[in-house]
């Protein structure tokens, strides 16, 4: 069995933190029942020794190794398509994803995706794009616990035409976030390089050097408090498309996404609030034959407007 090596040294932030919790944190996208099986099966170790109960808690320091299993069959399995459409022609397709959805198989989640469901609806999707079937029609990503408009190619033309607009910066992409304290200014730009985190590389982080240039605007919309804690809510825009861009932003100037613990920790944490605060609202791009401007806008979670509606 091919296995891929994950390592990672534990920081203060998460020590007495169960074993299973924090690998959840340090490798994002894995269900925690997955890690709990893989620590079961003793695939996570720290030095000679295999641990092996899921809330174990781990210590500020420990070196710990987790062996990920390559999967046998890597052509994801066609399942049911139950999205919301935004839109739909003969060259895209614009869905709004529910959190909890990964956009295409990774290890840790080889079924329930996007993907596996596009290719429920489209048998032939990967073989009219010709690229495949592990990524068919994904121009752009959504971060897992990520919500709102997701756009997906058809056709090879489709396919190129888009990811060239969202390489070149022709597509605008608005933010609703709802984050955790009050920023110092109600309308502000954060900018920067933005690189693997130096300790834990699973993460991102602002960095002074080795990192790609990213740009997010934010504007203050309500703000108010859950149970006596400070909260706002944010509309926010990236002029640029990095990894985790708004999460490590607004974390890095003291207003972390509710309900993030990646990079909020404790402060990110409220009862009853199970997955970052962060939906994709709008998006405006060329239409790939066309080329005319189109906006497409999903609407508020249920999640996201019971929070919303608490302050």
């Amino acid at each position: 069995m091919n296995q891929k090596i994950l390592s990672f040294r534990i920081d203060a932030g998460d020590a007495g933190t169960r074993l299973d919790r924090c690998l959840s944190r340090l490798i994002p996208g894995s269900s925690r029942t997955y890690l709990q099986k893989l620590i079961a099966g003793g695939l996570v170790t720290s030095g000679d020794a295999a641990l092996t109960i899921p809330r174990y808690p781990v210590r500020a320091g420990m070196e710990i190794r987790v062996a990920l299993p390559e999967p046998e069959n890597s052509e994801p399995a066609p399942e049911p398509f139950d999205f919301p459409i935004l839109y739909e022609d003969e060259a895209m397709l614009v869905i709004s994803k529910p959190a909890g959805v990964v956009v295409h198989p990774a290890v840790g989640n080889p079924t329930g995706t996007v993907v596996n469901a596009l290719l429920g609806r489209y048998p032939n999707l990967a073989e009219t794009l010709a690229c495949g079937s592990s990524r068919p029609g994904i121009v752009h990503r959504l971060d897992k616990d990520t919500s709102g408009c997701l756009v997906i190619a058809k056709t090879p033309d489709a396919q190129y035409k888009l990811c060239t607009a969202f390489a070149g910066r022709e597509t605008s992409k608005t933010y609703l976030a709802i984050v955790r304290g009050i920023p110092h200014r109600p309308e502000a730009e954060i900018s920067g390089l933005i690189g693997r985190h130096p300790v834990n590389r699973q993460k991102m982080a602002v960095v002074e050097r080795n990192g790609k240039f990213a740009l997010t605007r934010y504007r203050l919309e309500k703000s108010g408090c859950i149970n006596g804690c400070p909260v706002s809510l944010m509309k926010v825009r990236i002029l640029t498309g990095r990894t985790h861009q708004i999460r490590v932003h607004l974390a890095s100037v003291g207003i972390p996404v509710l309900g993030d613990a990646t990079y909020g920790g404790v402060l990110s944490a409220l009862p009853e609030i199970e997955r970052q605060m962060l939906h994709a609202w709008k998006l405006q791009l060329p239409h790939p034959v066309t080329g005319e401007k189109i906006e497409f806008c999903a609407p508020l979670p249920d999640d996201f407007q019971t929070t919303l509606n608490r302050f």
